[in-house]
């Protein structure tokens, strides 16, 4: 199952920090890491798949930065979203 729009909206509304809001940064990785998690119970069924891999690891350097950002913005924020989405520091 990819992301619908419906799941979109869950994560959202979810870490969204106005009723507008779509597109800050608690917003964008909250939205990576469902495709990331999407993408990698993907690869256990299919591990030939190495353009999916390759766009794995574009998404997991993206998060990254996004996160650097984060860290260096809003430390409390940073230390939520870790919290929250159970990624690794």
């Amino acid at each position: 199952m990819t992301t619908t729009k419906q799941s979109r909206a869950e994560v959202t509304a979810k870490f969204q920090t106005h009723p507008t809001d779509v597109g800050s940064t608690p917003v964008q990785v909250a939205l990576l890491t469902e495709r990331i998690k999407y993408i990698s119970s993907h690869l256990k069924t299919n591990p030939k798949d190495y353009a999916g891999e390759r766009g794995l690891l574009k998404l997991v350097g993206q998060r990254r930065r996004l996160m650097g950002y984060l860290k260096s913005s809003n430390p409390a924020l940073y230390q939520k979203m870790v919290k929250q989405l159970e990624v690794r520091k």
